[in-house]
């Protein structure tokens, strides 16, 4: 075989960081605006190159979050979503990225720093508008980190990650309404996850905060997957009795 055959190819590793939570009544992705080329003045994840050889993906993608947002990570729960290699994602060389997803409750507004020249919570909704440019192909990275988050919710109690400490059911109805996108009948809701071993537990509390009736307080359970999974409401068909 000859010398050729054996060559190495140039390939950069990165980390990209999907961070996810609900605010002001939408569900919301952490953003800043690109500091450098490639893609100056883009928005586009948190994110960068492994210092060094000696660095972990995991201490890279902290160290990225804080570097670049200021965000504090400790006790903060990334997971790994998805490896990103398509050849021409990045114009400056082949860049393979690996993207970390987070679910957080009631974080600060970020403080840009590193390579972006500003960092914020920007609804998904706006950030997988058309008309909003992102970086390299982060877009495709959102709508992934959407979509995990909306599967996720079926059949974990992710959800109530999304709550404060201590929730109604209607608190919690409204993040699945967010993140699905769907509204939800509240009684079938309220049947539904009241009926889950470890899911909620009572806090013995109420709240009238949301008008009406004193509402019961609840935080969430030891459980961690939903026997029976919360389904997400059928799409619509369309209607076939329609002609054009």
């Amino acid at each position: 075989m000859t010398d050729e055959a054996w060559k190495i190819p140039d390939i950069a590793v990165a980390v990209d960081l999907a961070v996810l939570t609900v605010r002001s009544g939408a569900l919301q992705v952490m953003l800043i605006e690109r500091g450098i080329e490639p893609h100056l003045g883009m928005l586009a994840l948190p994110g960068g190159f492994l210092s060094d050889v000696d660095e972990s993906l995991d201490a890279a993608a902290e160290r990225e979050l804080t570097e670049e947002t200021g965000l504090d990570t400790t006790g903060l729960h990334l997971e790994q979503l998805h490896t990103y290699g398509a050849p021409n994602r990045d114009p400056r060389r082949r860049v393979v990225t690996v993207c970390y997803l987070a679910f957080v409750p009631g974080l600060a507004s970020p403080t840009a720093g590193g390579d972006a020249r500003a960092a914020a919570w920007v609804p998904t909704a706006i950030a997988l508008d058309p008309r909003t440019e992102l970086a390299f192909d982060h877009r495709q990275i959102i709508e992934d980190a959407v979509e995990r988050a909306r599967s996720k919710i079926e059949y974990t109690t992710l959800a109530a990650a999304f709550c404060a400490p201590e929730f109604t059911v209607t608190d919690l109805r409204q993040v699945y309404e967010i993140v699905w996108g769907e509204a939800l009948d509240p009684r079938n809701f309220h049947r539904k996850v009241t009926g889950v071993e470890g899911f909620l537990v009572a806090t013995g509390g109420q709240t009238t905060r949301q008008g009406g009736r004193p509402a019961a307080l609840y935080r969430r359970g030891p459980a961690h997957l939903l026997h029976p999974a919360m389904l997400r409401p059928p799409a619509p068909k369309p209607d076939s009795s329609r002609t054009s």
